[in-house]
């Protein structure tokens, strides 16, 4: 029997008295895809920054084609064939795809970096992650995903026996994710073996050969191919059924509360937007990445102010022309990016929770500072946010809590209309039940709940009806009793649905 490529063995890793590994081990083979999941706080990206270099354990041993290894830096770790995608982008924006792609690795003429080569060779990298774009532009103008598939070519480009993919495609969209799919199933078939973290099990059940399950730091079992389904990993990531994981229950709607017609937005003003969300209802916006449906939701909420069109709330007509008078009109957004859209990191938790009631909240022109306490502990009580106080920083929150901030500072202006743009990513699959209850508790109140989504298990599991995008226009808009994925894959994609 062949050795494994690498090996962990009883590794134990300690923050501040806090152990966020209790004794792990893990095992890869040549040309695997082993898949690591568990909720947030399980230890896997502690686990996965150790066999990289990032971090170092405090016991344990690590083992390389079975002869025992240190890795004291990325370095070492790239030495031995080792790369890591990280979970947060890790680029340059300032300079061009492919410096970023060669970055500390710079192809020279001369003493001086040749531009035009490393230009040359990431082109190929590119077009292996499906990424047609030219390696001279600059990465700061291209969106998320695309950055995320150059943090996959730089990566490629090492050459790694082992590539470890944290969260790889949490900014990518159904297409690009199955492009990735296909881009992992040819390193494996080179006898490149891949560690897969993501909290997309249906990705998970696609891509693994194994699975091994983390909880609260210590394994929690493995999986076997024939051993993974979605109900499995997830009684062995959470220890419960996962049958309650979409709370769904049907409601019916009340008077319309959100009406759009005739709606232009600044990114495709040729296509007009018209919809209703009504009161108690919860409506998904499906569709590929481009489609335009972070357009629409910061049109909506004033971002980017609509060309034309008419938008009523409660059938008062309104025109947000900033965030300001969206606000004004009982209009609410969670942004995509939480961190740097959502809260603001190094405030409290506290004082995040006050953000969006300033204004109301203030007295003689000055901050209540009573008035944002009370409103602070009302919302944690409220979200069960899970703090060691309320003026803990935010960024020492893990994703599902930041996540819940964002939500409480909404949600403590009491709006008529929730906005939310991927409102469980990068959560944990706990972390994501919470946040599906407290929709479905808003849409009880009387909320009109209006959220995009790039998991089709959430479009699937959560809405009323959904609105599928395509090319900045509403392709189709698909009731509870004909949502499937190929029914919103055919209009997300700008075929027709077809009926019998």
């Amino acid at each position: 029997m062949d050795l494994p490529l690498l090996e962990a063995r009883a590794l134990v890793k300690s923050f501040s008295g806090v152990r966020a590994l209790k004794g792990v081990s893990l095992s890869l083979r040549r040309g695997e895809v082993l898949a690591v999941i568990g909720e947030n706080g399980a230890g896997k990206s502690t686990l996965m920054k150790i066999l990289a270099g990032v971090e170092f354990a405090d016991t344990g041993e690590i083992r390389i084609d079975g002869r025992t290894a240190t890795i004291g830096s990325v370095h070492d770790a790239l030495a031995r064939g080792i790369a890591l995608i990280h979970q947060e982008l890790n680029l340059a924006d300032n300079l061009d795809v492919a410096a970023n792609i060669f970055l500390g690795r710079e192809k020279l003429r001369f003493g001086l970096i040749d531009k035009a080569r490393q230009r040359r060779e990431a082109r190929p990298l590119l077009d292996a992650v499906g990424l047609d774009t030219d390696p001279s532009v600059l990465v700061s103008s291209l969106s998320i995903g695309q950055q995320q598939l150059v943090e996959i070519a730089k990566a490629l480009s090492v050459e790694a026996r082992v590539l470890i993919m944290d969260e790889p495609t949490s900014s990518l969209s159904s297409q690009e994710s199955r492009n990735l799919c296909r881009v992992i199933g040819d390193l494996r078939a080179r006898g490149v073996s891949v560690v897969y973290i993501s909290h997309r099990l249906s990705e998970v059940r696609a891509l693994a050969d194994r699975v091994t399950v983390l909880r609260d730091g210590a394994n929690a079992g493995d999986l076997a191919r024939d051993e993974i389904t979605h109900d499995t990993m997830v009684q062995h990531m959470v220890g419960r059924d996962s049958s309650q994981f979409y709370p769904y229950e049907p409601r019916p709607p009340g008077a319309p509360v959100l009406e759009v017609a005739e709606l232009r937005t600044p990114a495709h003003p040729m296509q007009r937007l018209s919809f209703t969300v009504h009161a108690g209802e919860i409506v998904g916006i499906a569709g590929l990445i481009g489609a335009g449906r972070t357009e629409l939701l910061t049109t909506l909420f004033g971002v980017t102010p609509a060309l034309g069109g008419s938008i009523r709330i409660a059938g008062i007509a309104v025109a947000p022309r900033s965030p300001r008078a969206a606000i004004a009109a009982g209009i609410a957004l969670v942004p995509e990016d939480r961190k740097k859209q959502g809260v603001v990191l190094e405030m409290s938790v506290r004082d995040n929770l006050s953000l969006a009631s300033l204004r109301r909240d203030q007295r003689h022109g000055l901050i209540n500072r009573q008035r944002a306490g009370e409103l602070g502990a009302e919302m944690i009580a409220a979200l069960k946010i899970k703090t060691s106080d309320s003026r803990q920083p935010v960024q020492f929150l893990s994703g599902g809590n930041q996540q819940k901030v964002v939500l409480g500072k909404w949600l403590a202006l009491r709006p008529r209309v929730l906005l939310l743009d991927e409102p469980t990513r990068g959560i944990d699959i706990g972390a994501k039940q919470e946040v599906y209850r407290l929709l479905e508790q808003l849409a009880r109140e009387g909320v009109a709940v209006l959220y995009a989504s790039s998991e089709m298990e959430e479009i699937l599991g959560v809405s009323d009806r959904v609105l599928v995008m395509h090319e900045g226009r509403i392709a189709g808009e698909l009731p509870r009793s004909e949502l499937t994925e190929e029914s919103i894959m055919h209009l997300a994609t700008g075929s027709r649905v077809t009926t019998a």
